[in-house]
């Protein structure tokens, strides 16, 4: 039995020095899960009598230590905020709470093979763990940061068809790699006559290499049709805890206006700012009389096309509760939402507001609010809300008075590659991505943010602009490449021609359809399994 711990922790490690942010590395996720795989197979294959529990066992410390290895950043944020000791705790939800996911996957697969052939027993693993995936963006606890196709974020040259497929795409790739190369594994272990052993080998070969070579040429021949547009990205550099605090609101709109002005120039058609940039709360429909909106047209009367894209802190006032996520002031009588938002201005009266969709569990809303509402105090120690934020139930773009569509995507949002299609869908032609990332300090966590960024742009094919409030804020084009970047914890602005996009690739016009037809699949599998506990007990 050791020694199916000793592989599982193998393909733990394997799992960890494959992703992101470590560079060329990528590659090991096809062959991460064949030592797991060995260590499941010796347990199916001995005289152990409860192989079920030993397979979770060595399936949970698998999938623990490569999550947290991966994701050990948020305990990083959860402990400036609070008591180390309750960080720790708190921390074990994102750590355990994909593991436990992933490992159900793989104890659902040793059920499979009770009941069916050992084929249809690996379309069942496939379909669980896609399963498990798309589940972990939909529910209140979602946090697809551990997705499998997002291990190639760092290596985008090799994934340039996401473009159809999205990162559910990378996801089958690696389930279906692993099981070819532990077949292979098992095929020299057993013996397997030449023939059958040699179409084994080429049939994996083809199928690990043919997308590689398929994905690269793609990268060396996609040319960008030249649609200019020049965009500014700002980074104040702003620490978060004077934010909110010792660093009044005005200063930090100067600043922000001072290090747009620096790279501004007569046909800037974009300023993009951070994350709750315009930090003071703002009620929406008053914003025009706002000192800071006053001081922000003054400072684009300079840029004739110019507009500003920028996070806000904003609420909305109520008569009635007009909102699931309405909170009632009881000196006034009304009710009101506080949303984490995203605001367009330009050179006139008009305003387009974007409002936060997909909110962080915990941070940003209330998971499963009705059962759990008892957490709230906790939430808010956390720098959330003591309800949950308002949001938008689907995306919106702004419009530039010259007709530019630009989607604003606020932070975890994108994580999300479906999520983002939907603005493509409604006529965006770029990016523009508005972060704090300063919450998990110089950790991998930014990294992997910024990275993840780049299969937003391949699965849609637009530029991204992105600004960070302390970095990493970059420009990535249409490949995915990162074409300027700034340094974490400085201020600074870069400016960019971006080529503005109108097509749709096919992952926009479709998107997660793997993950949902493998969604169909898994309740099929499960409805097998229990048919044969049904059919069990019968007898």
């Amino acid at each position: 039995m050791k020694k199916n711990y000793q592989l599982a922790l193998l393909s733990a490690l394997l799992l960890w020095l494959a992703w992101p942010p470590i560079p060329f590395t990528a590659l090991i996720l096809l062959l991460a899960l064949v030592p797991l795989f060995q260590a499941a197979e010796n347990i199916i294959q001995s005289e152990e009598k409860k192989k079920g529990k030993l397979i979770w066992r060595i399936a949970i410390i698998c999938f623990f230590i490569w999550n947290t290895g991966s994701i050990y950043w948020v305990f990083n944020s959860l402990d400036a905020v609070m008591p180390t000791w309750l960080a720790l705790i708190i921390a074990q939800i994102p750590f355990f709470l994909a593991a436990i996911l992933m490992a159900l996957s793989f104890w659902l697969y040793f059920q499979l093979r009770k009941v069916t052939s050992k084929i249809w027993s690996y379309v069942g693993f496939i379909c669980l763990w896609i399963g498990y995936e798309y589940l972990h963006q939909t529910w209140d606890l979602a946090f697809p940061w551990m997705n499998l196709g997002n291990g190639f974020a760092e290596s985008h040259y090799l994934v340039q068809w996401y473009e159809y497929t999205g990162v559910y795409g990378g996801t089958l790739w690696v389930l279906l790699s692993n099981i070819l190369l532990f077949e292979n594994r098992l095929a020299i272990k057993n013996k397997l006559e030449k023939a059958r052993k040699i179409k084994l080998q080429g049939i994996t070969a083809a199928f690990i290499l043919l997308p590689i070579m398929f994905s690269v040429l793609i990268y060396l021949n996609y040319e960008e049709r030249v649609n200019p547009a020049n965009v500014v990205v700002v980074q104040p550099n702003i620490d978060p805890y004077e934010k909110f605090g010792s660093l009044s609101s005005s200063d930090q709109l100067e600043k922000l206006i001072k290090l747009s002005e620096s790279a501004g120039q007569a046909n800037t058609e974009f300023f993009v700012w951070p994350e709750t940039a315009i930090s003071k709360g703002t009620e929406e429909k008053t914003f025009r009389e706002d000192p800071s909106f006053i001081r922000i047209q003054d400072f684009l009367v300079n840029y004739k096309n110019g507009n500003l894209i920028s996070g806000i802190e904003s609420y909305s006032i109520y008569d009635t509760a007009k909102t699931e996520t309405a909170r009632h002031d009881s000196k006034s009588g009304t009710y009101f939402d506080v949303f984490n938002a995203a605001v367009l201005i330009e050179n006139s009266a008009k305003l387009q507001f974007y409002h936060k969709s997909k909110l962080v569990p915990g941070v940003e809303q209330t998971p499963f609010s009705n059962s759990l509402s008892f957490l709230k105090p906790l939430f808010k120690a956390f720098g959330g809300s003591s309800g949950s934020y308002g949001k938008q139930s689907e995306p919106s773009v702004f419009y530039s008075q010259s007709g530019i569509g630009a989607a604003a995507v606020i932070c975890y949002e994108s994580i999300w590659g479906e999520y983002v299609a939907d603005y493509i869908k409604k006529d965006a032609q770029f990016i523009a991505i508005i972060t704090n990332d300063a919450w998990w300090g110089n950790t991998s966590g930014k990294d992997q943010h910024l990275q993840y960024a780049k299969l937003r742009a391949i699965e849609t094919r637009r530029w991204v602009a992105r600004a960070a409030n302390t970095g990493i804020s970059a420009f990535i084009d249409q490949r995915g490449t990162i074409v300027q970047r700034t340094k974490w914890w400085m201020p600074g602005t870069l400016k960019q021609d971006i080529n503005l996009n109108e097509e749709l690739t096919f992952y926009v016009k479709y998107g997660d359809y793997i993950a949902k037809t493998a969604s169909l699949g898994s309740v099929a599998f499960l409805i097998l399994l229990l048919f044969s506990i049904f059919k069990k007990s019968d007898k």
